[in-house]
């Protein structure tokens, strides 16, 4: 067994952690060793499927100290309009270079890819089963809590006979070609970016079917752009949650305004959606989507024979000869799981603290465990914040970011470092002074006036089980 000393153990090499350790590079003097099972930084990015791309815009995304992509507005595609989203490649590349470029050559990180922790202190190599054991000097830091889960890394959960080609979205480029009817397993992003890959890769609609156990609402990617030219459409879609928060009687009726403020969106608009995910979406790519008529809304499935689907409630429906099933039903991360303390004496769980901005939350764990001394005020100020399962669990979030936001902005040490950290979607000084400009003083009053009503009415819609 070979000993290491570090001041933080880093459990995960996944882009939370690496935001944690950008925060605490710039703000102390401290030293870690990360510890990781790939063989490269940048965690479950080493298994995405080849044309995943981020859901919001790459500048909101990776770590603090460096830009991601080159603040792009995109002139064709799907994404028209808005900026760039990084592929894949691009944000494994980019969390690399970070490591390689950055970390490593200041001496304060050790890096141990191919490792498997075994707990208190240990690890061991994935390719010798050489035994480490590490002297903490401060704490040990888990940034694997989230437990994303990805198609290629995933067991499905239903059978398929030998006779049936069930592929992951990592094998469909490659295979593809040799199929002219596909079947799509699953309701999420990852089955989404499917659909619009085959289609926009030439496949006739009529030649797919998607099983979708639950519709999802989708957070409409307009309402996520950053830079000056979009701040007119931030500020109206903001405060139309507010609203949308202060007056509904029901999460139902709450999503209905969102989508009719064009803050939501849903590709059936006559089928009313369970699910919500966070997963950002153009209209183009909805547009896309509804060419897929064969939708099959039978819940999930149980087993894929080759004349028939048999689904989980009993129902069947036919199955086409020669199909291809392209399996999307990996549950990205543990949707509604249960908070722990963020801070816990030697340990800190890095989680969601303004959801969905994980790699933001992160950050601001690692710069409040650098700049603060008690964990009681480390634990006020990164209070767990849900990531929503479903409509009504979107309540308790949009309620949560509400109250870190005010929370944030009040302390003020804290506030002026967010005000430049560009994973940050609020507070940014240049946003601060145009809502401060004469011609938005009855929208920044509207916000004030607004956000304890929204704050207000949505306590009592959750209490109340999600209707009044």
């Amino acid at each position: 067994m070979t000993a290491l000393k570090a001041d933080y153990l880093i459990i995960g090499a996944g882009a939370v952690s690496l935001a944690f350790v950008d925060a605490m590079f710039s703000e102390s003097d401290a030293t870690f060793l990360i510890v990781d099972r790939h063989h490269l930084p940048g965690g479950h990015w080493n298994d995405a499927y080849p044309f995943v791309r981020l859901h919001q815009p790459s500048t909101s995304y990776g770590v603090a100290s460096r830009p991601l992509g080159a603040d792009r507005i995109d002139t064709a595609g799907s994404n028209k309009g808005f900026y760039e989203l990084a592929s894949g490649a691009e944000v494994l590349a980019y969390f690399e270079q970070l490591m390689r470029e950055q970390f490593l050559p200041s001496g304060r990180v050790q890096y141990f890819p191919m490792c498997d922790y075994l707990g208190n202190g240990c690890f061991r190599s994935l390719l010798s089963d050489q035994t480490h054991e590490v002297e903490v000097g401060r704490k040990t830091v888990d940034g694997t809590l989230f437990n994303t889960s990805v198609p290629a890394t995933h067991t499905r959960k239903y059978s398929v006979d030998d006779s049936i080609t069930c592929l992951t979205p990592n094998e469909l480029p490659r295979a593809a070609a040799g199929f002219r009817s596909f079947t799509i397993v699953g309701a999420g992003k990852t089955a989404m970016d499917v659909g619009v890959w085959l289609l926009d890769n030439g496949a006739d609609p009529d030649s797919i079917s998607w099983i979708v156990p639950r519709d999802s609402w989708l957070i409409n990617r307009a309402t996520t752009q950053s830079g000056p030219e979009f701040f007119n459409w931030r500020v109206k879609s903001f405060l139309a949650q507010l609203d949308a928060s202060a007056s509904s009687n029901s999460a139902d009726e709450l999503f209905e305004k969102l989508e009719a403020a064009k803050v939501m969106l849903r590709i059936d608009p006559n089928v009313a959606p369970a699910m919500f995910h966070y997963a950002t979406i153009s209209e183009g790519e909805v547009r896309q989507l509804q060419k897929i008529r064969s939708v099959l809304r039978n819940g999930r499935i149980q087993r894929v024979d080759p004349d028939c689907v048999t689904f989980a409630n009993g129902d069947t429906a036919p199955a086409k000869p020669g199909t291809a099933y392209v399996d999307c039903t990996a549950r990205a991360v543990e949707f509604g799981a249960d908070p722990r303390p963020v801070f816990d004496r030697n340990r800190i769980s890095i989680q969601s603290l303004y959801s969905p901005l994980v790699t933001l939350s992160a950050s601001v764990t690692g710069y409040v465990e650098a700049r603060y001394t008690d964990d009681e005020t480390r634990n006020r100020l990164c209070a767990p914040n849900v990531l929503a399962d479903t409509p009504a669990e979107w309540m308790r979030s949009f309620l949560g970011n509400l109250m870190r936001q005010k929370m944030w902005m009040d302390e003020p040490v804290l506030n002026d470092w967010l005000s430049a950290n560009r994973l940050c979607p609020f507070g940014k000084k240049a946003d601060r002074a145009a809502l401060g400009a004469p011609s938005m003083k009855p929208v920044a009053r509207r916000i004030a006036e607004t956000a304890p009503a929204a704050a207000m009415n949505l306590q009592k819609l959750i209490m109340s089980g999600g209707a009044v």
